[in-house]
């Protein structure tokens, strides 16, 4: 099976640069419905011409989650270390809070779970340097790697359900109890 991360690049600096741009755009428009023309207008080209440097529309989209994973990983990477578990919880999550990269993970994951590709390839590729990041930091942070571990996967599945949870205004009702809650379970785990 041919995925976007083999797929040829016509022009490989031009195609990152409209990875980047076209990881913009989704990230105010949306993925679900996302159609060529519009983005391509946005970028200043044609859907011809990104097709011609993309391959295909599922490889366009391949590279913009991606690249917006990316960047949700590099935001965690750069946090300081945490000085417990608790903390740590609390600091993943106001990356997370107002991430768009995240929101657009929900809707890949989404259209993954009917087993439609690229989501299902990019979703499982997120997951993994996710998983590996959060792990990571919880390791910079002095925590025991088995418990960073299973840490790590709970924090994960609570941090999805809040995506999950988020009103059509961005807002988590209770977020900041629900949050505190879920620092006392993973504190706990230690």
């Amino acid at each position: 099976m041919t995925t976007a991360r083999t797929a040829p690049a016509k022009d490989p600096q031009r195609r990152a640069a409209w990875a980047e741009l076209a990881t913009d755009y989704v990230h105010e428009h949306g993925l679900i419905g996302l159609s060529l023309r519009p983005l391509a207008a946005e970028l200043g080209t044609s859907n011809r011409v990104l097709l011609y440097h993309f391959g295909t529309k599922d490889q366009l989209v391949a590279d913009v989650l991606r690249t917006s994973n990316e960047r949700s990983v590099a935001e965690v990477a750069a946090l300081e270390p945490s000085k417990d578990l608790r903390s740590a919880v609390h600091e993943l999550w106001a990356v997370m809070e107002g991430d768009r990269c995240s929101r657009i993970y929900v809707e890949a994951a989404a259209l993954g779970l009917f087993g439609r590709e690229p989501y299902v390839s990019a979703v499982r590729e997120a997951n993994t340097l996710w998983m590996h990041v959060l792990i990571g930091h919880l390791d910079k942070s002095g925590v025991d790697p088995a418990v960073a571990e299973r840490a790590a996967h709970v924090i994960d599945a609570a941090f999805m359900g809040f995506q999950l949870s988020l009103g059509p205004d961005g807002s988590l009702p209770e977020r900041a109890r629900s949050v505190d809650v879920l620092a006392d379970a993973v504190a706990a785990l230690a």
